[in-house]
């Protein structure tokens, strides 16, 4: 683990596209701006943990979601 010291203000960079700024340093919390491309997944640790319980939840069931989803509406064609 990479431990870094930074103040109010200030960044650290991850890769080219991804910085971590530190907005407020208040008694024993810190509050961080995190700036990332959409496509980057960026959660609290207990979230993150959270969401894979339950992927792993949803793909040990064993059954299939799509056997429950009702049929698509069927319409007639459009007489040309």
């Amino acid at each position: 683990m990479l431990v870094l010291s930074r103040r109010a203000n200030q960044s650290i960079v991850i890769g080219d596209n991804i910085t971590i700024t530190v907005i407020e340093i208040r008694n024993d919390q810190v509050r961080l701006g995190i700036t990332a491309p959409r496509e980057i997944r960026v959660h609290r640790e207990e979230v993150a943990a959270e969401i894979r319980a339950a992927n792993q939840r949803a793909a040990s069931t064993g059954t299939k979601v799509t056997k429950d989803l009702p049929l698509p509406p069927t319409f007639p064609r459009p007489k040309q």
